[in-house]
This record gives structure tokens, C-alpha cells and sequence, in this order.
């Protein structure tokens, strides 16, 4: 079953015929992702990678069911096409692009409050790598051969951690339900505490891997969560135990400027949820296998 997206997920993706689009297009069908078509404006009726290129995403959509959007559509206009996905009717968007400006942000939440919440679509992202459920789709950045099928879902604000994190798993025969990068913007459309519900829901997934970092209450949120709901074991790892108070590292969202908000206090927070610490990047496999076992 896993979560998001399986084989018969039907993607449109949003940037279609540019550069950094037609790559990540490509490498999506070549690894089994059932992508129906693709929209940039201007170019409607046009054929791009063997697909039909329309004009709008509604246009799109009545012509071929899509259910899914990834958009490749650079940052000053991403509000715009996540804004268009969910006008749609799209089910799931995956915004990959990084720098959206927080106030496009601010407006895209505001929009999408306006649908009642059974239907409203799901954003992940932006500034994220996608997400995946190996050996039937993707829709992202990852590298899908790292990926191994198997039961432990990944959820990552990082797109390399999650990545080291399915790596060393799938060095030890551990094998990825599905893996979800939400992206490290302060304001992002699904949070961990959102996929933690889906995966606890997930009768394909035995075990969840939680990839976070400092700034913002994400973590805490996820450890009240998981301690209240949970029934499958986490194993968490928080990036910037080293980081300076008030300095940005890395990620926009990564900034310690509350209580709650560092990786030490996130661990703490974590710990007392009953949540298995991974203590270094190099130990997510010798923590998720002794968590499995």
C-alpha cells in the first residue's frame, strides 16, 4: 500500500519542457513513475519525452486523470502553480523549488484553507527532494537505486540525510515502505507530524525513521505525537547539535531562535517520547537494525 504514491499514481509534472523538468521527468519514467503528461504555459499540443504538453493543469487533468503535480516551476512562480494544482482538484503536490518567498508562503497556506479538508490537497515541500515508494514510483530528486522496498518509512526535512539514512539501511537489507522529504522552509505544506499519522495508518510500514534539524517546533510536535499515538517504533536523528543560537544553517527553517528549538532539546524532547536516537549520521543503520530486530 505504502503512502503517497504507488505504481498507479498518475503525475503531471509542472515545469515540464525546461531544463531542470525534463531531466527529473526522464528519470522518473525510466524508473516506472506512471507520468501522464506535463504543462507549460504557451506550449499546449506540443510532445515532450513522448508526453502531451498542455497549457493549464485543469486542461491537463481532464485530459488524462492526473491525481499528482510535481512541479519543477522556479521560485517566483511556484505559489502560482501550487495554487493552480489545488484548483485542479490535484490530490498531492510536490514542490521541489528552494528560495520561495515566505509571503508566497504565507498566501499559498491561506489559499488552500479555503477547500474543506477532505478535499484539500496535500503540499509537500518546497525545498525538498520528493517523495518515493521504491520499486514502483517516484516523484523527486533521489537517487531511486539507493532505495530497497521493504517496511521502515522515512520522513526527512532533509533530502541528503534521508538519503544517507535508505543507503545504509539498504546496506543492511532494510528495506524503505515509502520516503517523504518535507522540505526545510520555516513555512512548508506537510509537516512530520502529518506523514507520522499516515505512516501509523500504513499497514505496509512496521517502523518509521524521522530525519530532523534545528529551528521550528516540527520535532516536538511529532515527539507529542508519536507518544500519544504511536504503536510503531521511531528512531529519530536531529541535525546541528554544533549550531550557533540565531544563525541560519543551511536550510531557511534551520535557525535556533526559541526554547524547544535546538537539536540537544529536540533530542531531549524526542527521547522522553520513548524515540530511539540516532547519534550520528554514520549510525542510522546500526540504530534502525537493532530497532527492527
Amino acid at each position: 500500500m505504502a503512502i503517497i504514491i504507488n505504481s498507479e499514481t498518475r503525475v503531471l509534472v509542472t515545469g515540464f519542457t525546461g531544463r531542470i523538468g525534463s531531466f527529473h521527468a526522464q528519470d522518473m519514467i525510466n524508473h516506472g513513475t506512471n507520468v501522464v503528461g506535463g504543462v507549460t504555459p504557451g506550449k499546449g499540443g506540443m510532445t515532450h519525452l513522448g508526453l502531451p504538453v498542455f497549457n493549464t493543469v485543469k486542461g491537463a487533468v481532464a485530459e488524462t486523470e492526473a491525481d499528482m503535480v510535481i512541479s519543477f516551476v522556479p521560485p517566483p512562480f511556484a505559489a502560482d502553480s501550487i495554487m493552480e494544482a489545488a484548483d485542479a482538484g490535484i490530490k498531492t503536490c510536490v514542490c521541489i523549488a528552494d528560495g520561495l518567498p515566505t509571503q508566497d508562503m504565507i498566501r499559498v497556506k491561506r489559499y488552500m484553507r479555503r477547500y474543506k479538508e477532505e478535499k484539500r490537497m496535500r503540499l509537500i515541500g518546497p525545498i525538498c527532494a520528493g517523495v518515493i515508494t521504491p520499486g514502483q514510483a517516484f516523484a523527486g530528486l533521489m537517487p531511486p537505486h539507493i532505495y530497497k522496498p521493504g517496511r521502515v518509512g522515512i520522513v526527512s526535512r532533509s533530502g541528503t540525510l534521508g538519503y544517507e539514512a535508505a543507503s545504509q539501511m539498504s546496506e543492511r537489507g532494510i528495506g524503505v515502505s515509502s520516503s517523504i522529504g518535507i522540505g526545510g522552509d520555516p513555512i512548508n505544506g506537510s509537516s512530520f507530524k502529518d506523514i507520522m499519522e499516515l505512516f501509523e495508518a500504513d499497514p505496509d510500514t512496521d517502523a518509521v525513521v524521522l530525519v530532523g534539524e534545528i529551528g521550528g517546533p516540527q520535532e516536538a510536535e511529532a515527539a507529542e505525537y508519536i507518544r500519544d499515538h504511536m504503536t510503531k517504533p521511531v528512531a529519530a536523528y536531529i541535525a546541528g547539535l554544533s549550531a550557533p543560537k540565531g544563525r541560519r544553517m543551511g536550510h531557511a527553517g534551520a535557525i535556533v531562535s526559541a526554547f524547544g528549538e535546538s537539536a540537544q532539546e529536540k533530542v531531549d524532547i524526542l527521547k522522553q517520547a520513548g524515540v530511539s536516537i540516532v547519534p550520528t549520521p554514520s549510525s542510522f543503520g546500526d540504530v534502525v537494525e537493532k530497532m527492527v530486530a
